[in-house]
């Protein structure tokens, strides 16, 4: 024999949204303790990766240039030993035709050496230049992780102080929404992360939803307290509840999120 469904009233719909929102809500007070902290670790992680990657990139050119000032000066080694070579050879050659063809020789020789040592010059310049910027970056960085380690303590000091219950809160939101069918709280997620302050249920203070100065018509507001059908607030988009609804819930959840 088949199962029958259990139908679930819109009033027990209305109050089990209520008391989820009651404990996301408080769920947020915790994460809102925090304040900025956590995007404030964030950039600066953020900004030492990028300073870090620019430092590598610096080490690596430095790196380049000192292998060519390596390959210059076995070039200008070559072109002295070349030279020596040169020289010897002039004093047994046996006219001034194989003279002159060394003295060439020797001159292509000397300008190889005066070309590397230029480009010596100019590679140790850049060098110069680069381990300067280097240093301004690794101590950048210094500074930079420092601060990082500070604000990192900070933050998980206060995690420390709200972890169990941030945990135990995470674990009823869940439960709580296993109550609700997968249509209405998406529409409850919808509205709450649309929302400033991540309220998707509210009651009404002085005839209008709370947070807002749009009153409800006492029409609307009778509809509301009759509990039959879910309504949204047109400015808003916040379900509505009425106050004994509220209090009830408030009353009864009191005992759920102690902690």
């Amino acid at each position: 024999m088949a199962k029958k469904t259990v139908e679930i009233s819109v009033e027990d719909k209305l109050r089990a949204l209520y008391d989820l929102q009651i404990i996301d809500s408080r769920l947020d007070e915790i994460r809102n303790t925090r304040g900025e902290l956590p995007i404030e670790v964030e950039d600066l992680e953020i900004e030492i990766e990028g300073l870090e990657k620019r430092a590598e990139k610096f080490q690596s050119e430095i790196k380049e240039q000192e292998d060519e000032i390596k390959n210059k000066n076995e070039v200008i080694n070559h072109a002295k030993s070349l030279i020596e070579k040169y020289k010897s050879q002039q004093d047994n050659v046996r006219n001034n035709k194989e003279f002159e063809a060394l003295g060439k020789e020797i001159e292509f020789q000397e300008l190889e050496i005066q070309l590397a040592e230029k480009r010596i010059k100019e590679f140790s310049a850049k060098i110069s230049h680069k381990k300067e910027t280097l240093d301004e970056l690794h101590t950048k960085i210094g500074e930079l992780k420092t601060h990082l380690k500070f604000k990192k303590e900070e933050l998980d000091n206060l995690v420390a102080e709200t972890q169990k219950e941030e945990e135990y809160l995470l674990e009823k939101s869940k439960e709580f929404a296993k109550n609700i069918n997968e249509r209405l709280l998406a529409s409850y997620q919808r509205i709450r992360n649309s929302s400033r302050n991540g309220l998707a249920v509210v009651g009404l203070e002085r005839g209008a939803p709370k947070g807002s100065f749009f009153t409800i018509p006492p029409q609307k507001q009778m509809e509301i307290a009759q509990r039959k059908k879910i309504i949204i607030d047109e400015h808003s988009g916040k379900i509505l509840v009425d106050d004994d609804l509220v209090n009830e819930e408030n009353e009864k959840m009191k005992e759920v999120i102690k902690f």
